[in-house]
């Protein structure tokens, strides 16, 4: 049998003229030959895409394999609508970059009629697995840094429209070489309709076309937040008012190129706004201040201006039209002056307002804090912060005039002596529980003979900080005068001494719950053991960081009278391995916060007390404890595995068993010794003990360790 081979090795001409038949295996093309004649053609790789052979002037030649990826956009576009499903289209977004682009492009409205009964199907589905990762009913999302991109962002909206699309996304930050523009805005509004939330931070390409994206398809946003966002103008804050009527909190912050125009759209369009907060916008002035407020006159509730070129007319709009405010926050105006807070509080329009505070307003005088405070007849909290001009007749009139007052917090207004203090305390009527005093330097101890008086019953918490003239002078008035107090912050008062707080003591009948005396450090023992036998038995926090004079005895005290106690801070004393052993001795103490950072006394032997103490610990921190050894903590690590442990160890310990073994099986290509900061967190788990560790090597670090982690770090 003669056997024919035409394999073609491309060197003689074939057929010189080109192909005479479209497929030359054609069977008729050999019909001459005859039956014995037997057609031999080699085996070839078979081609993915099939495609026919030529002849050529040599060889043949395969023509470019057909693909789907010669069709123009229009043509796959109406391939994706037609697609039957959400997991279809999610996977088709997987194929290239193309593919998803075009199909995050693509409206619900624009998929094919007998596709939309299927994708309700869907959302019914990933709904219920949703709501079990998100816990609120409501998909949110989430990029920072280098995340935030346009294809993120696209695939994000192609994954989540099965979903019915994002309840909220936040974006902060951008990737420096391709960060979020107006593609990716235009695929989150494609691709989720039922957005309610938009937070978009430090996003320097995002302008007024991608705002504009997002209010064509986003007509159910709430809530939208720009902060430093330069690009962005009054164009695309009137396209969000026009299109998003149902907005209800607007944030703009470090926007320079948003002004008075675009305040005056929101305020015309969006009628139920109930918070506004601008700050850093030098383009903002009074009049979108005033149209912004004006128009919701009857559904603002929240209020922030900081930071912006408006003068008293601003202030006076909010007295007159703030007849929802109640919570108000003036920060940083200069161009307001007493007549503008004068104003405010005259027009009689804030009876809702409850909490005030105001920082870095040299319009705060006096007269005018005065005004404020008899045109807010409901008013509870009050926070002045920063205000150099504010005196003592001026605080104590505000206190007459404020007779709802319940919490009241100053903090540098240096005007503020020691009769503006009290006279504030014994004038803001039956109603104050807190007073708070930070930084005032205006403070001094000054022996004032008052008269008998009756005390404040109400107050119940007390918070003096960093105010050097506070001493003991003033806290024996106090203890005559608060006899209910039940927080008490004492801390940074370097004046205050056993005397003066055992007055307090002496003279609280409620019994104590939290006291912090950090930095008095003259504070000795005594002082601890009269409060533990007076009020062990409502104590439940104490922070005497930085007692120096705080020895053992104060701990054996502690253990012996204190039942409630669950937060105990010792840092910094003279405390030894005898007081930690003697708390853990006790029956009754069930410590979960224990802090004994730079204890230097502190050493091994308080392991077994450690271990003991560690049955109801959930954080301990032994920073600085440098007679603790590397072994001890290797201990403490495996037996506390319910607690978090903060401490700093030296690289020497680092380099020593165990802790060297592990790092050198979680880091077997570096070198212990090249390691500049290391930072180690242990997690556990039912099987095992695993080690996590995040290197600072030669500048590239690497972050994160959550809650029911060690953390280790050098100093």
């Amino acid at each position: 049998m003669e056997v024919i081979d035409f394999g073609f090795p491309g060197e003689n001409d074939f057929c010189p003229g080109g192909p005479i038949y479209t497929n030359p295996k054609e069977p008729s093309l050999f019909l001459s030959l005859g039956l014995p004649v037997d057609v031999f053609f080699p085996s070839r790789k078979r081609s993915r895409i099939s495609a026919p052979f030529v002849f050529s002037e040599e060889r043949f030649e395969q023509k470019k394999q057909a693909s789907i990826e010669v069709l123009p956009d229009e043509c796959l576009f109406e391939i994706f609508r037609r697609l039957p499903g959400g997991e279809e289209r999610s996977a088709c977004a997987c194929v290239s970059k193309r593919w998803l682009i075009l199909l995050s492009g693509i409206c619900r409205d624009e998929l094919c009629s007998q596709n939309r009964s299927a994708v309700k199907n869907t959302e019914v589905k990933s709904k219920i697995e949703d709501e079990e990762i998100e816990g609120d009913g409501c998909l949110s999302r989430s990029l920072e840094g280098k995340k935030a991109t346009d294809i993120r962002l696209a695939a994000i909206a192609v994954r989540t429209a099965n979903c019915g699309g994002l309840g909220k996304l936040f974006i902060r930050g951008s990737n420096s070489s391709r960060g979020v523009t107006k593609v990716g805005l235009r695929a989150i509004a494609r691709g989720c309709p039922s957005l309610k939330v938009l937070s978009l931070w430090n996003l320097p390409s995002v302008g007024d076309e991608g705002l504009s994206e997002i209010a064509n398809g986003c007509h159910m946003l709430e809530k939208l937040d720009l902060s430093q966002c330069p690009a962005i103008t009054d164009k695309g804050l009137l396209a969000i008012a026009k299109n998003c009527s149902n907005l209800t909190d607007l944030v703009l912050e470090s926007c320079p190129n948003i002004g008075n125009e675009g305040l005056q759209a929101v305020g015309q369009y969006c009628t139920n706004l109930k918070s506004i907060s601008i700050t850093n916008c030098p383009g903002v002035g009074d009049q979108g201040i005033a149209a912004l407020v004006s128009s919701a006159s009857n559904v603002l509730t929240k209020l922030k201006l900081q930071s912006l070129n408006i003068t008293d007319v601003s202030l006076a709009v909010v007295g007159h039209y703030g007849k929802a405010v109640t919570d108000l926050v003036l920060t940083s105006l200069p161009n307001v002056s007493e007549r503008g807070f004068w104003v405010m509080g005259n027009a009689q329009g804030l009876h809702k307002l409850k909490s005030l505070t105001v920082t870095s307003c040299l319009g705060v005088t006096d007269i005018g804090l005065e005004a404020v405070g008899k045109g807010c007849p409901n008013l509870k909290q009050f926070c002045l912060h920063k205000c150099a001009f504010l005196s003592d007749n001026g605080l104590v009139s505000f206190a007459k005039a404020a007779e709802t007052l319940e919490s009241l917090q100053l903090e540098e207004c240096h005007r503020i002596t020691q009769f503006g203090f009290f006279g504030s305390l014994l004038n803001c009527g039956a109603n104050l529980k807190a007073i708070s005093l930070v930084n005032c330097f205006g403070i001094r101890d000054l022996k004032l003979d008052l008269p008998e008086l009756s005390p404040c019953t109400s107050l119940r918490s007390l918070s003096i900080r960093n105010c050097p003239g506070f001493g003991d002078g003033s806290l024996a008035l106090l203890g005559n005068l608060c006899p209910q107090l039940r927080n008490v912050e004492l801390s940074g008062l370097q004046g205050v001494t056993d005397a003066g707080f055992l007055s307090v003591l002496e003279n609280c009948e409620a019994g104590l719950v939290k006291v912090n005396l950090s930095g008095c450090i003259n504070l000795s023992d005594k002082v601890v053991s009269v409060m533990t036998e007076q009020h062990g038995w409502t104590l439940e926090m104490l922070n005497l960081d930085g007692c120096r004079r705080i020895t053992d005895a104060s701990l054996v005290a502690i253990a012996e009278n204190c039942f409630l106690l669950y937060d105990l801070d010792v840092s910094k004393c003279a405390t030894t391995d005898s007081g930690i052993a003697a708390m853990a001795r006790s029956k009754q103490l069930c410590l979960q916060v224990l802090s004994v950072s730079g204890c230097s006394m502190i050493s091994d032997k308080s392991l077994p007390a450690l271990v003991k103490l560690g049955q109801t610990l959930l954080g301990l921190n032994l920073q600085h404890c440098n007679a603790i050894s590397s072994s001890t903590v290797g201990i403490l690590v495996e037996r506390l595995w319910r607690c978090d442990i903060l401490l700093v160890l030296s690289l020497g310990v680092l380099s020593s068993a165990p802790w060297h073994s592990r790092l050198a099986e979680a880091f077997r290509e570096v070198p212990v010794s090249n390691l500049s900061i290391i930072r180690v967190g242990v997690t556990t788990t039912s099987q095992s003990l695993r080690l996590l560790l995040a290197v600072q090597l030669f500048g590239l670090f690497g972050e994160g360790f959550g809650r029911g982690s060690k953390l280790y770090s050098l100093p």
